[in-house]
């Protein structure tokens, strides 16, 4: 993923994974070196590679495997929500071949219309979010939007049932005012999880 906080004027999030957005320093810095090491070193035929250039051949095709089983893992899980397919960045190894060190995906991160269908959607963007079998610190980001999106959905759900429990007994008019308050207080609260939390980024491999 790309290095990043989340966004939050944006109506999508993306999960960033790779080297810049990973804590595991020591783990990292030996990839960072791997890669800026990579960078450096002009081609060379296969059969003039040294030993040291083989093995950084050889951690870039992990790396490679890995950002993609990420950023897939990420698209299986989030079908619906995915906006487009997944974004790599790559790097050029000693033997002229490209690897992907980093890589994001997309996803739709609004609430949906009402809160009993939000919901449903924030748990979905959640499992999205922590789909790989290593969450980058942004995935967690995200799901932790997720976990306060769904949080406002309940909370304007009971919000609901207690509104219509205590005005049973009114007029037809006054329960339907009622519930037209209840629409117009969940959209404000729709629009103002787009405007301060929604938004956000979903992996960068590198």
């Amino acid at each position: 993923m790309m290095i990043g906080g989340v966004s939050t004027n944006s109506a999508s999030a993306k999960f960033q994974y790779g080297v810049l957005a990973r804590t595991d320093a020591q783990t990292w810095a030996q990839e960072v070196a791997v890669t800026v090491a990579s960078s450096r070193v002009k081609a060379q035929p296969q059969e003039t590679l040294t030993a040291e250039q083989q093995r950084e051949i050889e951690a870039l095709k992990q790396t490679d495997a890995r950002v993609h089983r990420h950023e897939q893992a990420h698209i299986a899980v989030g079908g619906e929500l995915i906006r487009g397919g997944a974004s790599y960045s790559y790097t050029i190894g000693p033997d002229q071949k490209r690897y992907a060190v980093a890589g994001e995906v997309s996803i739709d991160t609004t609430p949906a219309k009402t809160p009993e269908e939000t919901i449903p959607k924030a748990q979905h963007i959640r499992a999205t979010a922590l789909a790989p079998a290593d969450p980058s610190p942004q995935d967690r980001g995200v799901a932790s939007i997720a976990t306060q999106m769904e949080a406002k959905a309940r909370g304007e759900v009971q919000a609901q049932q207690s509104q219509a429990s205590s005005s049973s007994g009114s007029a037809p008019s006054a329960s339907s005012g009622s519930a037209a308050n209840s629409v117009v207080f969940y959209r404000a609260v729709q629009q103002s999880a787009t405007q301060t939390s929604i938004g956000s980024t979903l992996d960068l491999f590198a």
